[in-house]
């Protein structure tokens, strides 16, 4: 079986076919800058085990539906191409951002379903639009093909709500939906359940926190295999410092900027969101460029990293007390798999917590999953590579096989 992944951007689809069976991915690409005059298209296949061909090309691409046409035909391409039909797709799974408080798992996608995402688009206006753009191309090109909606705010839904709830007053909440919601849940999920694997461990006996840096980046308390809470909250700004977003702030530092600095409100929506965090510190949101600044002592690459660090360390002591035991620790994403400097400050320090990092196997970890504690830690320090197109389509095969059209449906 093979199912096609699709992430749609408001002008980019992401995209991932993936062979069930052998649980990889036969191609994968990047269609970018959709609608202007020239687009860019990155595709990868399959040649060998594990070994990819990459192809770019660059040409118009004026809309959505055109752009998955060209994802077909390179899938179908006669000497490249990894398929021969359009029908060997047995499903399209959709990465959806936001389900609000409708979605606890993912759903088979129908009139009602769609419904439901663009009721919650005031909670995410630049995703939840074009996530359903590309539903409906992807219903017109594959109409013979079940489409499965998998949000990424639904693994966050087992939330207490003495954690998800704002002090805010009450009506807020019941109205307005204003409440701690959570992103990257598809990765804190797949993460988890490969260290409970690789633990030899029951997910549902195991205390985990899960780290995901990326460009965007969120932690996630996981209390016998169910998330408790998460640093991302209503919007993908809140918690940890990232690229260009903030994290977190005093609330009242957007008042000051309006009321002294005359900014308006898109000004401080646009500064928080895309000038801020390692960008605003030290001008470069790129982690890589980042750490090379470090390595020639520049002083604001070397304050942007201890502020980024310390975050994290202050998530990771308040995420240890609400668990109240904690048997890992995981690194994911770019940041998190593939920065020893950074899980290294993360950890420092944190003896008396039982948690201890081997600085030389941290050092020499490579690609895939790796333990970097030491013999002594109480507490497993892992490296664990996410996948989240991998995890979306698992998802998507466990709904079509179950055959359920409206689960997760409040």
């Amino acid at each position: 079986m093979k199912i096609l992944i699709i992430n749609s951007g408001s002008s980019s689809i992401k995209y991932q076919l993936i062979d069930m069976k052998k649980n990889e991915a036969l191609a994968s690409g990047l269609v970018e800058r959709i609608g202007e005059k020239q687009s860019h298209i990155s595709h990868k296949i399959l040649i060998a085990e594990k070994s990819y061909q990459k192809m770019v090309y660059q040409e118009p691409i004026p809309d959505h539906y055109q752009g998955l046409r060209k994802i077909v035909a390179l899938l179908m391409n006669p000497e490249k191409g990894v398929i021969t039909n359009k029908a060997e797709i047995s499903a399209v799974g959709h990465r959806v951002v936001h389900g609000g408080e409708n979605f606890q798992s993912p759903v088979i996608i129908t009139e009602q379903i769609k419904d439901a995402i663009k009721a919650n688009i005031p909670l995410a206006p630049l995703h939840n639009p074009p996530n359903l753009i590309g539903i409906e191309v992807a219903q017109s090109i594959f109409p013979q093909a079940p489409q499965v909606a998998v949000f990424d705010t639904a693994f966050h839904q087992t939330i207490p709500k003495k954690a998800f709830l704002y002090a805010l007053p009450y009506k807020l909440y019941k109205d307005e939906r204003v409440r701690r919601y959570g992103f990257h849940g598809t990765s804190h999920a797949y993460v988890a359940e490969k260290a409970a694997s690789c633990l030899g461990q029951s997910l549902k006996t195991l205390n985990l926190i899960t780290i995901h840096l990326g460009n965007g980046a969120s932690m996630a308390a996981i209390k016998n295999g169910q998330c408790i809470d998460t640093s991302m909250g209503m919007t993908p700004l809140e918690g940890l410092v990232m690229g260009t977003r903030s994290g977190d702030i005093d609330p009242a530092i957007p008042f000051y900027l309006a009321d002294y600095l005359g900014m308006s409100l898109q000004d401080i929506n646009t500064l928080l969101n895309k000038e801020s965090g390692l960008k605003g510190i030290c001008g470069i949101n790129d982690m890589r460029e980042v750490l090379k600044k470090y390595e020639k002592n520049d002083h604001l690459a070397k304050i942007a990293i201890e502020v980024y660090c310390y975050r994290i360390k202050k998530y990771i002591g308040a995420y240890w007390a609400a668990l109240g035991h904690l048997d890992a620790i995981v690194f994911t994403a770019g940041i998190g798999e593939n920065s020893h400097l950074i899980r290294g400050f993360c950890c420092e320090g944190l003896e008396e917590l039982g948690i201890e990092i081997d600085k030389v196997k941290n050092q020499t970890a490579q690609k895939g999953i790796c333990h970097i504690n030491t013999s002594k830690s109480k507490v497993s320090i892992l490296v664990i590579p996410t996948n989240e197109e991998l995890r979306i389509a698992r998802e998507t095969l466990k709904v079509i096989q179950s055959g359920s059209f409206e689960e997760g449906v409040h």
